[in-house]
């Protein structure tokens, strides 16, 4: 049986498809590529892939309508957009993107984002990904157990270099790409406040523009995603402290 990763590029620029594809099948992916949403919808149905390249800006049917009309069952989607703005990565964000990256982009930077991608959901490396051409596992937690540094607090767990936050039971916990560096920004900076402005520079880059928005909306999903692992302690771990920012509560510790 064919264990290898499956990428779907979806773009309506032939050209962009084709050099994405190349480099991908070089790194130890199959690619499958569309030239418009329709026909990634038929390519869907008919068979399945571990997940998608998406392109924003396309005529007749952009990314976003396309993104927004995936069911449940879809496999995790990064977007691809020459419009690179701090709000425009929210909105893809927020309408259940996994990463969103900026176009021209470096294709190593779009490889090492679709691994993490693949990490986070759990699915199978490329062939032949890891040092010295060997195939690693499949991405499960006990297999990333004892992968790079990590920041420890109640019990929870985040894997700095593979971007996986675990709960107490050792589950991973899902979080967006804005949503691990939000959350990594408050435990490397426990038990102070910490201003929209701050959390916006540590979590997004000092280039960003800055909606205080972005953090509310970031800020709320990750206490969600907190308080829904099942853990008493991920309820009250980022505390509002009024008219002046949040304090990340938890005492953190590097191991």
């Amino acid at each position: 049986m064919d264990l290898a990763t499956r990428i779907l590029i979806v773009d309506d620029d032939e050209g962009i498809r084709s050099l994405i594809s190349d480099f991908l099948e070089k790194h130890g992916f199959q690619t499958a590529t569309a030239g418009d949403p329709a026909q990634m919808r038929a390519m869907l149905a008919q068979d399945s892939f571990d997940l998608i390249v998406l392109d924003v800006m396309m005529p007749r049917e952009d990314g976003l309508t396309a993104l927004r009309a995936l069911g449940p069952d879809a496999p995790p989607v990064i977007m691809l957009s020459a419009v690179g703005s701090d709000i425009d990565r929210i909105v893809g964000l927020e309408m259940g993107a996994d990463d969103y990256l900026a176009k021209p982009c470096n294709p190593r930077e779009l490889l090492a984002r679709i691994r993490t991608v693949l990490r986070r959901h759990g699915g199978r490396p490329a062939a032949g990904e890891g040092e010295a051409g060997a195939p690693e596992p499949a991405a499960t937690p006990a297999a990333f157990a004892q992968a790079g540094a990590s920041l420890h607090f109640l019990g929870w767990r985040m894997d700095l270099e593979l971007r996986l936050l675990f709960d107490p039971g050792n589950r991973v916990i899902t979080l967006s790409d804005g949503e691990f560096r939000l959350l990594r920004a408050f435990a490397e900076h426990p038990r102070r406040v910490l201003t929209r402005d701050q959390l916006l520079d540590w979590s997004r880059g000092e280039d960003s523009d800055h909606y205080d928005r972005a953090i509310d909306v970031q800020l709320s999903r990750l206490r969600r995603k907190l308080a829904d692992a099942g853990d008493e302690a991920g309820k009250d771990m980022i505390r509002t402290v009024r008219n002046e920012g949040y304090l990340f509560v938890p005492q953190v510790t590097q191991g």
